[in-house]
């Protein structure tokens, strides 16, 4: 007679339930695992004999084959020990086999009989939910899992306390959710910034639609300052994106106590970081920093130093929200719909603007330096800006402008718009998302409007995405006041902003 138990595969942030087969039938005394297992699965055998021993459970002296269909999905990760160990148990008839097969089960196993934490519990929560099982994970995990509250979550420590459960000896509670988490230091103001109006706007416009900024400037001028404060102005985590975000977190294990956290991630990865660790991969296929800056925020300082690679590859997650880290016996899957901060200095020395400080090398430096980043890439930022240096002087006076507090009001008010605008649409939540016919509905210039794209178009060779960009950006500032319709004003804006960093096609124009 087979017992089945239930867990999951992951390939990214989804889980294919996969049927944990066991069969004790005569013959020598063996224990092999099939079904495409990685070394740590292969390795569960002896982790789960020598728990049950250690729970004083003798296996019988016969052959014990345990089967991972499907056979031909990849099983990576330690988390396939304590369905194997339930589907065993339940051969042996020690567990009734109709608890143990309502229910998905992961969780290491440690020589003890106790259960280790694992990665991935809330998305395996979610496919449990999706079947309608329970779910049996580690009680480090239960806190996390539990969050999914279409599913029972039983969270054991140990495999002998499982067992007592789902025999009725000592019955488990529920696990319950963790803490909604405000992780991170305190949030920096707006109004720290001396100076640099212009550079505010456009970080509220980008707030306010999720569009892609590019900083220049001197060092010093406050690029990193300005991108540190953009959490400050960015509203919190809706409970669809939080659930989101925290799936991918928490297969990627950063996810602590359980906690699901309602702000936005800000992640600033080094220039020396690797493809892998930008985009996502290397051992286990594990998300980059463009997916754990899902609906948040993504920092990369210093963009020309990145390796040019690692830049080309972000053009495509850019336009599709997604990135797939594809492998020989694998492709995985990961959102990565954020928002991208960039800053620059002008050239390599940093000083090109400065006439007293300008290196010999002007303009080649600067050239040389920012044409580093190819022009398809500049092409996806939507506000250019630069960033020019704060005089001395000014850095006396008195906080200026408005605070975090209030500009984080106005970006609240027009993202409430656009939620209403595009309420029913799955993959348009934000005016950087709409395209097609949508874009045209919503963003459409009359004909002074229309002269002023042309006209920029015809001087400044703007590309078809350039100016589908601009007519967001466009819609993005009519929100910011309120208007129901894109007046020349908001695309006489929206180019300014756009151009900033441009030059003439033709010089002599």
């Amino acid at each position: 007679m087979i017992a089945k138990a239930y867990t999951v595969a992951f390939e990214g942030v989804e889980a294919h339930p996969v049927e944990v087969q066991c069969a004790v039938t005569l013959g020598l005394p063996a224990f092999s695992i099939v079904g495409l297992p990685d070394k740590a699965v292969s390795e569960a055998r002896d982790r789960v004999r020598t728990a049950l021993t250690a729970l004083h459970i003798a296996l019988p002296s016969k052959r014990i084959t345990v089967n991972l269909s499907p056979a031909d999905l990849p099983k990576e990760g330690s988390h396939f020990d304590l369905p194997i160990a339930l589907a065993l148990l339940a051969a042996i008839d020690i567990l009734p086999r109709d608890a143990v097969e309502n229910a998905v089960a992961l969780g290491e196993l440690s020589l003890d009989g106790a259960l280790v934490p694992v990665l991935g519990c809330l998305p395996a929560a979610v496919a449990a939910a999706e079947d309608d099982r329970a779910l049996f994970c580690p009680q480090p995990c239960g806190a996390e899992a539990a969050w999914i509250d279409t599913t029972q979550v039983i969270a054991p420590a140990t495999l002998g306390d499982l067992i007592r459960h789902l025999t009725g000896q000592a019955p488990l509670p529920p696990a319950q959710p963790g803490e909604v988490t405000q992780e991170g230091v305190a949030q920096k103001d707006l109004r720290d910034v001396k100076g640099q109006e212009r550079a505010k706007r456009a970080l509220e416009i980008a707030a306010a639609g999720r569009h892609h900024l590019f900083l220049s400037g001197t060092p010093g001028s406050g690029k990193s300052m300005l991108a540190a404060r953009l959490p400050s102005i960015l509203p919190d985590l809706t409970a669809e994106e939080a659930l989101e975000t925290s799936m991918i977190h928490s297969v990627a294990g950063l996810l602590t106590d359980g906690g699901i956290s309602r702000r936005r991630p800000f992640r600033e990865p080094h220039h020396t970081a690797s493809m892998a660790a930008i985009v996502g991969g290397g051992r286990g296929s594990k998300p980059g920093e463009i997916s754990l800056a899902h609906n948040g925020v993504l920092f990369m300082d210093e963009l020309p130093e990145f390796p040019r690679t690692v830049l080309e590859t972000l053009r495509q997650p850019i336009e599709t929200g997604e990135v797939t880290v594809s492998r020989a016996n694998a492709h995985m899957r990961y959102p990565c719909r954020f928002l991208l901060i960039a800053a620059a200095n002008p050239c390599k020395c940093g000083y090109l603007p400065d006439p007293s400080r300008a290196c010999a090398k002007v303009p080649q430096c600067g050239l040389d330096y920012l044409g580093r980043i190819s022009g398809p890439m500049m092409d996806r930022f939507d506000l250019r800006i630069e960033v020019p240096p704060v005089p001395f002087t000014d850095l006396d006076l008195p906080p200026s402008g408005d605070s975090s507090a209030q500009v984080a009001t106005r970006v609240a008010q027009a993202r409430a718009r656009q939620a209403a605008r595009y309420a029913g649409q799955s993959h348009t939540r934000l005016n950087a998302d709409a395209e097609g016919r949508i874009l045209e509905e919503i963003a459409a210039p009359d004909s002074e409007g229309r002269a002023m794209l042309q006209t920029a178009a015809d001087r400044f060779g703007l590309t078809a995405r350039g100016y589908h960009r601009i007519l967001r950006v466009a819609r993005t500032i009519a929100d910011l006041e309120a208007s129901e319709i894109v007046a020349p004003p908001h695309i006489a804006e929206a180019l300014s902003y756009r151009l900033a960093v441009e030059r003439p096609v033709d010089s002599a124009a």
